[in-house]
């Protein structure tokens, strides 16, 4: 069956296909075949397939959002990976107890607008996303029970429960440093017109579902900015990234269609970097109400309809790898046991459905971001074909990223919908969260009282090895519930011209000035 499956996965593939080189065709006659230009412009442009949603860092939980917002706000720790965490906005910590962290910041440090930054800062940062329960990002902070202010440059973090991930959390989405006068005395709507951060670039224009434009902030504490001007251009089509990308009117092209790779790599002047991110593409379910996925047996019996090996061969050209948890090595807490596994079968998915009471089939709604992910919208079509193919009639919704946020910040959707997730804590504790009984309400509702057990205790358990058994029991436990039902692994097809010496990063970020001329 699966043999099969594959070769009417390839044929509508094979569609697909001509549809893009429809679109590679039309590429060709703008761009020709003359090389890209190579200039020495202080101007660095990057295409995302999205616009950025918003410039309030508490509110959003979208990592191209972040990977923009990095380069206007600061963070007070940076996590160095193997070289683990290093200062940023805090020159130096101490973990006292289990409860109480202190840190010292570093003296003469500004914001855009002038205002020095202080622990005062600092306070009004994070009390705000650890007490505001409207935020998005108030689950992750709000571990955080107060900051007291001990100086202009000293503070102490009390967390309400041992911490274990605190330096994670204060080393991404949601800790950019926010400004407190300025934003008491002008009000959030101004700050959301014109932000304000510390970073080594400063906010210019915004002009939605178009482009966002910062320029160097000439006084950063830190090394000088290496760019006059960052552009980060809003482009969901593929085809047209790429065009942008082979007639020079852009220095980065994010997720490049596998079937443009070639046609890239053989043009003078650019080039294809891929590599592994931490995203990992998903359909969140409903668990719970009247919807025939309240069922666990349906819920079971879509993921094992989705051939996800199919979809990442011939869709995504071999770049990704399947899943069945979000935790991925390399991230504490990891599960390696389900990362690489498929469990396809489309009979047993038929037998499920009729066990639940749908011998003759059923229907559910998907909805999907168009333009967001690699192949978003060629890959929720195939696999709705998919679960066609074992009874599941899918009613598909494909949305603009801006209807798409709202339905989700709302959590408005219906049975199922397609996302991807990164991990910029690179920690279990933010991969599982969004389905603890608090965070799940209203969208998977997942209700597991085994599985809220274990999450709760790993959240304070100091003790790594402990930690990451309780982490690692809690995901075999939502591999078999299926509120999220885990596809692929993406990687990274980035475009880049060949003027740039240029990485990708594992968390998808793009901090500017470690992209140079060469």
């Amino acid at each position: 069956m699966k043999m099969k499956w594959r070769a009417g996965a390839l044929l509508l593939s094979a569609g697909l296909l001509l549809a893009a080189c429809s679109d590679k065709g039309e590429a060709d006659e703008k761009s020709g075949s003359k090389p890209v230009e190579q200039s020495d412009s202080k101007t660095l442009t990057i295409a995302n397939g999205s616009d950025m949603v918003t410039f309030d860092i508490h509110d959003h939980n979208n990592t191209s959002t972040e990977a923009i917002h990095v380069n206007m706000f600061n963070y007070l720790v940076k996590n160095g990976g193997d070289e683990g965490f290093l200062p940023d906005l805090a020159e130096s910590w101490e973990n006292k107890n289990d409860t109480t962290w202190t840190f010292k910041l570093k003296e003469g440090v500004k914001f855009h607008n002038g205002d020095d930054f202080t622990a005062e800062d600092v306070k009004f940062t994070l009390e705000r996303v650890a007490r505001d329960e409207s935020l998005l990002e108030y689950g992750s902070y709000k571990q955080i029970k107060e900051v007291n202010v001990l100086g202009d440059h000293e503070f102490e973090i009390i967390t309400n429960n041992p911490e274990p991930a605190l330096l994670n959390r204060l080393s991404r989405l949601g800790s950019g440093m926010l400004p407190k006068n300025y934003i008491e005395t002008e009000g959030w709507e101004t700050f959301l017109k014109e932000p304000v951060g510390t970073g080594p670039y400063k906010f210019k224009e915004w002009k939605r579902d178009d482009r966002l434009v910062l320029t160097a902030n000439e006084d950063y504490f830190g090394d000088a900015p290496k760019w006059e001007e960052l552009v980060f251009r809003a482009i969901p089509e593929d085809s047209t990234r790429v065009s942008e990308l082979l007639t020079g009117g852009v220095d980065v092209a994010v997720n490049i269609p596998p079937t443009d790779v070639q046609r890239i790599e053989s043009t003078d002047g650019v080039h294809v970097a891929q590599s592994p991110t931490q995203r990992v593409m998903l359909l969140a379910v409903r668990t719970a109400g009247e919807g025939p996925t309240a069922d666990p047996k349906v819920r079971e019996a879509i993921d094992l309809a989705i051939d996800k090996e199919a979809i990442v061969e011939s869709l995504l050209g071999g770049a990704g790898t399947v899943t069945r948890t979000r935790v991925t090595p390399g991230n504490a807490g990891a599960n390696e046991s389900l990362y690489g596994v498929s469990v396809y079968d489309q009979e047993k998915a038929k037998k499920l459905l009729a066990e639940a009471g749908y011998p003759d089939g059923v229907e559910i709604t998907l909805s999907s971001p168009n333009g967001r992910y690699l192949k978003d919208k060629e890959s929720v079509e195939l696999m709705s074909a998919m679960l066609g193919e074992v009874g599941i009639k899918v009613e598909l919704e494909l949305l603009e990223w801006s209807a798409f946020s709202e339905k989700y910040q709302n959590r408005t959707f219906g049975d199922m919908f397609y996302i991807g997730y990164g991990n910029s804590m690179f920690d279990a504790s933010l991969a599982l969260e969004r389905l603890t009984f608090e965070q799940a309400a209203g969208e998977t509702d997942y209700d597991n009282p085994k599985t809220e057990e274990l999450l709760k205790a790993a959240e304070k358990n100091m003790n790594p090895e402990e930690r990451t058994a309780q982490y690692q029991e809690a995901q075999e436990l939502i591999a078999e519930d299926r509120p999220q039902i885990y596809l692929y692994q993406l990687d990274a097809i980035t475009g880049v011209n060949d003027r740039l010496d240029y990485e990708p990063r594992l968390d998808e970020m793009f901090y500017a000035d470690t992209i140079t001329l060469k």
